[in-house]
């Protein structure tokens, strides 16, 4: 039955290939991985820690936010478990190379480190502590090198070396027909739906900052560019925005709650090789 629903939706949809359609979608979703490997796919050492091992990583105990739960490394909400000590997933897209994920020490700073090689995959945090939208997030990224062809605004070449993604809940009975297809198809392989809304903020080659860019795919996912072109590669860039006043720029309307928060460096489309590294995250109620 199961099978069947799927296959005529993707039928409906007129899809080529499922993983290209659904490979942003699919990273609120479930079905995860833990864990963490170094660049050549190695489990984490005392450079590249692994996500699921407390005791390896130098930040395993930071500063709670008021109505959040504890804060971790990457720091964002999420209580550690024995199961989950550091409360990040490892989500890896089928079909696709998993992107590498390492903790790592660059410039004197604790950072998660990302390489991409013809690759895509997620960490994805949930944040279930509270119903109401955090007033800021702050993180930091630090970027080499622009993704050559790269390009954000086209279907084929949708590549970031960085991005932070937030996932809202919201009433899905909004959705157009394609989402609403699109989201019955994430829940018949996944047992999730797809988030109502995800707001991403990104590194476009040649957009102009402070564009709001729909996703190709659906226009349930809003990029945001925070950098453009080649002018502050090489250096840390540290950011501080406004959720509500974000999420009401790139929807036009007022956030639900946030349920997920995930990083995510991919080069699946331009099949390119690209190193990023983001520095702790924080929200603020």
């Amino acid at each position: 039955m199961k099978v069947d629903m799927i296959f005529r939706t993707m039928r409906r949809l007129g899809l080529v290939g499922l993983t290209a359609v659904l490979m942003l979608l699919l990273a609120s979703c479930s079905t995860f991985e833990h864990g963490l490997t170094d660049s050549a796919g190695n489990p984490g050492s005392a450079d590249g820690a692994s996500v699921g091992d407390a005791s390896m990583s130098p930040l395993a105990t930071l500063p709670t936010y008021a109505g959040f739960p504890g804060v971790q490394f990457l720091p964002v909400a999420g209580v550690p478990s024995a199961a989950d000590p550091l409360g990040w997933q490892h989500y890896k897209l089928p079909g696709k190379q998993a992107t590498a994920y390492a903790f790592s020490s660059i410039d004197q700073r604790l950072t998660l480190s990302a390489t991409a090689i013809s690759s895509a995959s997620m960490l994805r945090q949930n944040i279930t502590a509270s119903a109401e939208t955090p007033h800021k997030i702050k993180f930091s990224w630090k970027v080499p090198a622009l993704i050559r062809g790269a390009d954000l605004t086209v279907r084929e070449t949708h590549d970031s070396p960085v991005r932070v993604a937030l996932a809202f809940a919201g009433d899905r009975s909004q959705f157009s027909m394609k989402n609403a297809m699109l989201s019955e198809l994430a829940l018949a392989l996944t047992g999730e739906a797809l988030p109502y809304a995800t707001l991403m903020y990104v590194w476009c080659n040649q957009c102009t900052r402070g564009d709001v860019i729909v996703n190709p795919r659906t226009d349930r996912i809003r990029e945001i560019v925070l950098e453009s072109g080649p002018e502050h590669l090489g250096r840390w860039r540290d950011y501080e925005r406004d959720i509500r006043a974000d999420f009401e720029l790139a929807f036009g309307e007022a956030p639900g709650a946030l349920v997920h928060i995930g990083l995510m460096t991919d080069t699946d489309n331009t099949r390119e090789s690209t190193t990023a590294w983001y520095g702790p995250i924080s929200l603020t109620p």
